[in-house]
Order: structure tokens, then C-alpha cells, then sequence
């Protein structure tokens, strides 16, 4: 527990592939989340069980979250923001399990979470805005803007890597170095507030993933746009779908 939060311990081999312990407790909590949302999602009712109605509950405030932050419908980002959420909430709240690290105290871990970001970003941004339209936020406000907007991306993608290893490093590190000096006890109320920042830690994340998301995707109310479906664009105050169809839009 004490070690370098650097070091990396080999779990077991297959052949000559080394497999180390935050992978394994990253499949860990994979299997965890994917087998419970399986058993809590195969019998949902019309008339929700108490189990369900705390699902729902979760969805919601998700959902509610996406919405109020981005200021679009949540579904197309939901699958997304909420599995980010859940997955860094349980490798937090890993460490109440003996004998398990949480793998977001390793960088590994936090960079290929921050690098699914990273691809959100680009992806969402194109699907909203057509390839032209999403390299072209680079030159704004001006061609001179873009080796800065460029710097911009990379360096907010590092920073989600560096604040979530660090967070969740130097808790469990002082934890063990305390547990270590001074008994079982006395780190209690420490590993009360490595929750509390474990929680919290998960939350900004998700949150900053929104922002950086809603930021590609531009004015959404610009003509040629689509939504992230990509099935209609907006024309002044009406909604064209693919089918040529129109539709007064929300603010018509």
C-alpha cells in the first residue's frame, strides 16, 4: 500500500505478457458494473420495484445533469457520461475491498480514461458539425488562434489525467502511510474523506467531460448542423429532417 504509486505489481503472466493488478481490478469492476446492470435491468415493470425506482433514480439524475450543463438532450450522451461516472465512483470506492488498489490511483488507468474523453470530444463534434465545421472551431476566433486552440485540447485532456491520478493517488498513499505508523483505527475518518473525494473525484470528471463535449459541439442553432443522430439540421426558425420534412423548431 505504501510502495511508489509509479510502481506497478505483476498480478500473473499469460505467456510472455505480463498482467498487473490494475488491469485486473479495472476487468474487476468492468464485470462488477456490466453483470449489475444486467441483473437489475432483465425484469423492468410498468410498476418498479424499489430496486428499479433506485435505477431510475440514478438515470434521472444523470440524465438531469446532462441537460442542465450541455443544454441538449441527454440520451445520445448518457451511455457515455454515465458509464464514465459509475466506472470512477466504484475503482474510487475499490479501496474498501482488502487487499485492492483503485486503479484511477494509477496513471495508466486515469490516461486511457482521459484518451475515451479526448475521442468523445472529436467524435460528438463531428457528428454535430461535419468535419469542416469541427476543424474550423481551431481558427476561432481567428487563423492566428489555432496552434493555441490545438495546445488547448491536449493540455485540458492531461489535466483530466492529472487531477483524477492525483486525487485518488495521495489518498490512498497517505491512508497507508498512516495505517502503517499508527494502527487500524486511528485512519478511519482519513478513509471517510478518501470517499467523500472519491465521489467528488468521479463527478468533476463527468462534468468536465460534458463541458469539453458541449464545447465541440458549437452553436447547435447554426444552419447545417445536425444533431448528434445526425438525422435534421436547423433553417431559421423550423427543423428540416432527412425526409424533407419541416417542423417548427422549440424557439419558433
Amino acid at each position: 500500500m505504501t510502495q511508489s504509486p509509479l510502481t506497478l505489481s505483476v498480478a500473473f503472466h499469460i505467456g510472455p505478457v505480463a498482467i498487473t493488478t490494475p488491469v485486473v481490478a479495472t476487468w474487476g469492476i468492468m464485470l462488477l458494473l456490466a453483470g449489475g446492470g444486467w441483473l437489475l435491468t432483465r425484469r423492468l415493470s410498468l410498476h418498479p420495484s424499489s430496486r428499479q425506482a433506485a435505477l431510475e433514480l440514478v438515470v434521472e439524475a444523470i440524465e438531469t445533469q446532462i441537460r442542465d450543463t450541455m443544454q441538449v438532450e441527454p440520451a445520445p450522451y448518457l451511455p457515455l457520461i454515465g458509464t464514465l461516472f459509475l466506472f470512477i465512483f466504484t475503482a474510487n470506492w475499490s479501496s474498501l475491498v482488502p487487499g485492492v488498489e483503485p486503479p484511477t490511483a494509477h496513471l495508466e488507468t486515469d490516461a486511457a480514461l482521459a484518451l475515451i474523453v479526448f475521442l468523445a470530444v472529436s467524435y460528438f463534434g463531428i457528428r454535430v458539425q461535419g468535419l469542416r465545421g469541427y476543424l474550423r472551431t481551431f481558427a476561432e476566433p481567428s487563423m492566428i488562434m489555432i496552434p493555441l486552440n490545438v495546445v488547448e485540447t491536449l493540455t485540458r485532456t492531461f489535466s483530466l489525467v492529472v487531477r483524477l491520478f492525483g486525487n485518488v493517488m495521495s489518498g490512498v498513499f497517505v491512508i497507508g502511510i498512516v495505517l502503517s505508523l499508527v494502527g487500524l483505527l486511528v485512519p478511519v475518518p482519513l478513509m471517510a474523506l478518501d470517499l467523500l473525494t472519491g465521489a467528488v473525484q468521479a463527478y468533476i470528471f463527468s462534468v468536465l467531460a460534458m463541458v469539453f463535449i458541449a464545447g465541440a459541439l458549437g452553436d447547435r442553432n447554426a444552419p447545417g448542423n445536425k444533431d448528434v443522430l445526425g438525422n435534421r439540421y436547423v433553417q431559421g426558425d423550423r427543423a428540416v429532417l432527412v425526409d424533407g420534412t419541416e417542423t417548427k423548431s422549440e424557439g419558433g
